[in-house]
């Protein structure tokens, strides 16, 4: 859908026109690896591949499962936020905060296999953002933020002594930086060292309208001095911040960073990079050391030429195992979906008439890809029993479905709109459905309006409900996808889906 890489040597920004927020980037060899944020979807914190930092694949999640039975339901906003991605003498450490519970770690030798189940580095609240950090005399640190949220302020960074395996921290540590009077809402802190310096790359001023700040210091736990490198400047790019410094094999120096741009999430830009002074310069047009952002730039010079790739969006249901584009509500069970010659089952779950759709846990969920397309699915509703409801979903602030409901042997075609934050879904009936194959298509329009169509072939698709202009979720932005649910307590039947394919408008 969305492609940076244009061809002939050069990319525009966003490299990812997806919400992979909170990115954190490293470098292994030749081989890129960058992980997001993921909330309460699963499998949770999706880890991306590159050999050019410009295009990009899913290759795995760090945690199949969210490691609380409350998280067996949709929390939204909670679950697992900004990650960091280190590599450390043969094994990959993912440092993972969850808000409510404490900061996770999992890891691995092969970040294409199976990782460990997540660990406690610290149980606690209100503590977020953690990265690790390996010093030459072997000692190990982890740099956190906090949520005032959780723990009744903001704007401050700590630093912890940690065991050098990431087992736990070795002492209560102590407070490093206070932002409130120059770096408000500092977060998002990523620690490095170069030529003497401690390193603390971290986002400022909001998620919206901030900035990138680096914080550098002598001693691992200051006094740091203070540099603004980032801003939007005179660039389109609003809030340009929050990512990973990353190099190329032969030197080059390169900035991974998120914009907020609302329904489409958190997408993520690639920024030139070089250092005067001891000072990383990010971006162009520096003044006083503080560059904005590129929309078009030559591509790293990783040594080799590779295709043009973007993440797996349209879905044929032709393997034996979900694509790695999706991500279910909540934990997710594998009863809820088979794969089965070449379609998709979902068997309907119980649900509460009166639980909203937005809190459904088996709602099968993926990013937008870019910030017009269209979306088409086919779902074959033989097997759909009474009290079964079944279509297409997208999944944001206010949030809306195109469903088939089946009541007394009778289906029926249903729109359901709501928002997440309140208790008003409005279920409107469209009129009696009299096949058993769907064709349904949603259009998203000026990345804002959602427009349904149905049809017995794809061919006659004819527009049906009422257009709804999308929000943003909970730090998150809006997700497409498919559900099946049963609303009188009954073993529920089930749907099966050919394919939900996205195309550009």
């Amino acid at each position: 859908m969305w492609i940076a890489d244009q061809g002939d040597g050069t990319y525009t920004n966003p490299i990812l026109y997806t919400d992979y927020s909170d990115p954190d980037a490293i470098r292994v060899g030749e081989d890129y690896f960058m992980i997001a944020s993921s909330f309460c979807n699963t499998p949770a914190v999706p880890l991306l591949h590159s050999k050019d930092l410009v295009n990009w694949k899913v290759i795995n999640y760090i945690m199949d499962q969210l490691p609380f039975d409350y998280y067996d339901k949709p929390v939204h906003g909670c679950g697992t936020w900004a990650p960091a991605i280190r590599y450390h003498e043969g094994t990959y450490y993912v440092f993972i905060p969850m808000p409510d519970e404490g900061i996770m770690m999992c890891k691995t030798t092969d970040p294409w296999g199976k990782w460990s189940e997540p660990a406690y580095v610290r149980k606690v609240v209100g503590w977020i953002d953690p990265c690790p950090f390996w010093d030459e005399d072997g000692k190990a640190y982890m740099v956190t933020a906090f949520a005032r949220s959780r723990i009744g302020f903001k704007s401050m960074l700590y630093m912890s002594p940690i065991e050098p395996d990431c087992s736990g921290v070795l002492d209560d540590g102590q407070f490093i930086y206070d932002g409130h009077a120059t770096q408000p809402t500092i977060e998002g802190p990523k620690l490095y060292k170069r030529n003497g310096y401690y390193y603390i790359f971290a986002p400022a001023g909001g998620v919206k309208p901030g900035w990138q700040t680096v914080l550098r210091s002598k001693n691992i736990y200051g006094p740091w001095e203070e540099k603004i490198v980032l801003h939007q400047g005179n660039s389109p790019v609003n809030g340009p911040h929050q990512g990973a410094w990353v190099d190329t094999p032969d030197g080059q120096d390169w900035f991974l960073h998120f914009q907020d741009v609302g329904n489409a999430g958190r997408i993520v830009h690639l920024q030139p990079m070089h250092w005067e002074n001891d000072w990383p310069v990010i971006g162009v047009n520096a003044v006083d050391g503080c560059g904005e952002p590129v929309l078009r730039y030559k591509k790293p010079e990783v040594g080799a030429t590779y295709p043009i790739d973007t993440p797996e969006d349209s879905d044929f249901f032709e393997g034996d195992r979900l694509g790695l584009q999706w991500q279910w509500n909540a934990n997710y069970k594998r009863e809820w979906y088979e794969l089965k010659d070449g379609q998709l089952l979902l068997h309907a779950q119980a649900a509460d008439p009166k639980t909203q759709l937005c809190d459904i846990s088996n709602l099968l969920l993926q990013k937008w890809p870019a910030p017009e397309f269209s979306i088409t699915t086919c779902l074959h509703l033989e097997q759909m029993k009474d009290g079964d409801v079944a279509g297409l979903v997208s999944l944001g602030g206010c949030y809306t479905a195109l469903a088939v409901q089946k009541i007394h042997g009778k289906m029926s075609l249903q729109q359901r709109t709501g928002n997440w934050t309140k208790d008003d879904e409005v279920r409107t009936s469209l009129g009696e459905w009299n096949s058993d194959v769907i064709y349904i298509q949603m259009k998203v329009e000026k990345e804002t309006y959602r427009t349904f169509y149905v049809g017995t072939t794809e061919e006659n698709l004819q527009p049906v409900g009422q257009m709804v202009e999308a929000t943003p979720g909970r730090w998150v932005g809006v997700k497409d996808g498919l559900f099946a649910i049963n609303e009188q307590g009954a073993a529920g039947g089930s749907v099966a889906a050919d394919y939900f394919v996205y195309q550009e408008l």
